[in-house]
């Protein structure tokens, strides 16, 4: 069974940081599109920042500059280091993987990590 498990959410103040972390297991990403995307209470699921296998990158306009996507393929792991955090970075965070080429969607989901900035 395929699983993505994210972890590092949590509370912090404005302009903290926060690492999170999206373990696979069940099978290897490192072929594939991985991403992180987020929701706010009220709002649409967003797209904050992807990485394909070969290590290109995208980012949201809102988040440029302050989050890093990364990933460990060793570990079958994917990053989200986010710097500078804003209260409007407040949400549920979800990890994605093996975005299909045709489609463009995500086969996998995790369950989401809860973010929160607030002083």
């Amino acid at each position: 069974q395929v699983q993505l498990v994210e972890s590092g959410g949590g509370l912090v103040q404005p302009g903290g940081s926060l690492r999170l972390s999206c373990a696979a297991s069940g099978r290897t990403f490192s072929s594939s599109t991985m991403a992180w995307f987020r929701q706010a209470p009220g709002k649409e699921r967003d797209l904050v920042a992807s990485l394909s296998s070969g290590g290109s990158s995208y980012y949201a306009d809102s988040v440029k500059g302050r989050f890093t996507i990364s990933r460990d393929n060793t570990k079958n792991t994917v990053y989200l280091q986010m710097d500078s955090l804003k209260p409007e970075d407040t949400a549920v965070y979800y990890c994605a993987g093996d975005r299909s080429p045709l489609t463009l969607r995500y086969n996998y989901w995790g369950q989401g990590t809860q973010v929160t900035v607030s002083s």
